[in-house]
């Protein structure tokens, strides 16, 4: 048996119909030339080959009698045929590239919660795209994991278990386990591991309460320099996201349904502009959002005059850590939308997440992902159902106007099944007061943006993610000029020097 952590069990507690709590990707596999048979089949009998690796595809929830404490996970054998599941799209998949219908048939499986009484993960193997310009099939698989079982970095050590840098696939280093299985739970046992638990979680607090309380301390007062609250801050181009967000179409209460959108962006062109502009990837993805985000509330008429917030996830993973668990935690990030020329949103946003990194560098060893939980469930779902059912998030100000996330996934190209993935778009959640997520990662040569909304706030989000195409065809646009200039220079010094 294994107790939930906090963290983990908050993604149950705060699920709802109009807020399921999962994650996953939607990628496009080509498959190889002479691929016979159907392609769920074959993804069927790949997952059940790599099961044993994968403890988080072989677990379910077992709750605390009473919902008294945090859940645990028991051991469950999952049905492949209710798991891996095959749609027909429609027949306009076949013209063109099929991305209208994926990222259809996407947001409304997104809008489904997963089945708590299974494991909880899905995969939607997606039928009925037109051949790539090679002339291969190819087909769309749509992933759900709960946010229970995995945060973005776990999904990805998830991915490189169950899928391979060889279409040839390998054998998987399979041995044969020597624990004892539990299926099930009793009403004493899991009270005893609860309040086990409980006393040696409330015990670690006293221990590390001084420590915990100097350096939440010192990030405070910093935090309040930077914005100017306290004297001896706010020091030349210094940017503070200390601030309430403004409020936009991005910030009310959410619905059951889901828009989704996808963009890729070309990875080198990005590191390459980062490195012209001493900034890091992530500065270039927070930019070219923020571009996309000025111009779709400009076109609307409804840009605030302050600057957006980002929702930004930071990792408290260890390196090397792969467990199936949440290791995470929210900054903010000040977005310079209210600026109107490129380098200085540019300039904005680099100071900006200066600030958040020098702020929560300090803040990431004090963070819990773990604390007592005896009654939580109780407070947290009647608080979740509250929120929504009063529509609190459209009356109180918002710290965030939207979800950014950037997560670091495959450098080279990778198969499931025989398989090459083309792309990978990630899904991930949206809440009631943040109706927008967007969520980056990195694979072979490009950036996937996956964009998810809800339906009702945000039913045009194919624009925005226009938006970012067009927002990164300025910033070249930019860096041309910006090389043209530095040429010319280059040029009139070697004519002095001659």
């Amino acid at each position: 048996m294994k107790l939930l952590t906090g963290l983990d069990s908050i993604f149950l507690f705060l699920e709802t119909p109009e807020m399921p709590m999962h994650v996953g990707a939607l990628n496009v596999y080509e498959l190889p030339p002479g691929h016979r048979g159907r392609f769920v089949t074959h993804v069927r009998c790949h997952l059940a080959e790599r099961r044993p690796l994968m403890p988080a595809l072989r677990r379910r929830v077992w709750w605390m009698p009473l919902n008294l404490a945090n859940p645990a996970w028991v051991d469950a054998e999952p049905d492949l045929d209710w798991h891996v599941v095959e749609h027909r799209l429609s027949a306009s998949a076949k013209e063109g590239d099929g991305m209208a219908e994926l990222e259809a048939m996407v947001g409304k499986l997104h809008a489904q919660p997963l089945d708590r009484t299974r494991p909880l993960w899905r995969f939607h193997v997606l039928e009925g795209l037109a051949p790539s310009a090679e002339g291969r099939k190819r087909v769309g698989v749509y992933s759900q994991f709960h946010h229970a079982a995995v945060d973005g970095q776990a999904a990805v050590a998830l991915a490189n278990v169950f899928l391979d840098t060889d279409p040839k696939g390998r054998r998987p280093d399979i041995r044969p386990s020597v624990r004892q299985r539990v299926y099930r739970l009793g009403v004493s046992e899991m009270l005893r591991s609860a309040i086990a638990k409980e006393a040696l979680q409330v015990v670690d607090i006293v221990r590390h309460l001084p420590d915990t309380v100097g350096t939440l301390s010192s990030a405070a007062v910093q935090a309040l320099k930077r914005s100017g609250l306290l004297p001896g801050g706010k020091g030349a181009g210094s940017v503070s996201n200390l601030t309430l967000a403004p409020r936009t179409v991005f910030n009310q209460s959410i619905t059951t349904g889901r828009t989704f959108a996808a963009v890729s962006l070309p990875l080198a062109e990005i590191k390459a502009i980062g490195r012209a502009h001493e900034a890091t990837i992530n500065d270039i993805v927070l930019l070219v959002c923020s571009t996309a985000l000025r111009h779709y509330l400009q076109r609307r008429k409804a840009l605030p005059r302050k600057s957006l917030v980002a929702g930004v996830p930071i990792t408290l993973r260890a390196q090397g850590d792969s467990r199936s668990d949440n290791q995470a935690s929210m900054s903010l990030v000040s977005l310079g939308t209210n600026i109107g020329d490129l380098r200085r949103r540019l300039a904005h946003v680099k100071a900006a997440t200066a600030a958040m990194k020098a702020t929560m560098g300090s803040l990431r060893s004090v963070l819990p992902t773990d604390f007592p939980s005896i009654g939580v469930p109780w407070l947290m779902e009647a608080l979740s159902s509250l929120y929504g059912k009063a529509k609190v998030a459209d009356r109180i100000p918002q710290l965030t106007n939207l979800v950014i996330s950037n997560v670091p996934g495959p450098p080279v190209p990778v198969y499931l099944a025989g398989a090459r993935m083309s792309c990978n778009y990630p899904t991930s959640i949206v809440v009631h007061g943040v109706a927008l997520n967007i969520t980056v990662e990195s694979y072979d040569r490009h950036m996937d943006f996956g964009l998810v909304a809800d339906a009702q706030a945000v039913p045009d989000l194919r624009q925005l993610a226009t938006a970012i195409a067009t927002s990164f065809d300025e910033l070249r646009a930019l860096e041309a000029r910006g090389d043209g200039h530095r040429s010319a220079a280059a040029k009139t010094r070697r004519q002095a020097q001659a």
